[in-house]
């Protein structure tokens, strides 16, 4: 019997990817062989870091996982999952207002493929506080976001 490989798909603005998302990416690779994080284009957020420092970012926080794999995408999640052969969508929760959030994208999704099923991890709680936005507003004003980041990622510099 040939044993078949599971790739999820783990889309999100990651801008800048944290130690909240490393903690989902972990997990998810419990459940899945590989994990291809997906950097999607938010129209509904303005870039803080471009794609090429957010694919840096992420390359360091995963340097000892062999089974990830980093792109970029613009258009449906959805789409981007067709496209590679992606059956499953793995999202993050860290508070019940996230999880209807996502509760409706994934529905939506469901709706436009409903092959493609939707994994909602929530986040351990020692990183449910930490946000992009947050990581975000203590690099504007030069804080140290090491508590909040992966070990051993260095953020570039805020203008």
């Amino acid at each position: 019997m040939c044993a078949m490989h599971k790739t999820a798909l783990f889309p999100g603005s990651f801008d800048p990817f944290t130690a909240g998302h490393l903690n989902i990416l972990r997990r998810a690779l419990t459940m899945f062989d590989n994990v291809v994080v997906a950097i999607g284009v938010n129209q509904d957020k303005t870039g803080f870091y471009s794609n090429e420092q957010k694919k840096g970012i992420i390359s360091q926080a995963t340097a000892g996982l062999d089974n990830v794999q980093i792109i970029e995408y613009d258009g449906l999640t959805v789409d981007v999952c067709r496209d590679l052969g992606i059956r499953h969508i793995v999202r993050g929760v860290r508070n019940m207002l996230d999880f209807e959030n996502e509760r409706a994208i994934a529905d939506a999704n469901r709706r436009l493929a409903p092959e493609i099923e939707t994994i909602i991890i929530p986040t351990a709680q020692e990183f449910a506080h930490i946000s992009s936005s947050a990581v975000r507003d203590i690099l504007r004003h030069h804080g140290d976001t090491t508590l909040f980041v992966p070990e051993g990622v260095v953020l570039p510099p805020v203008e």
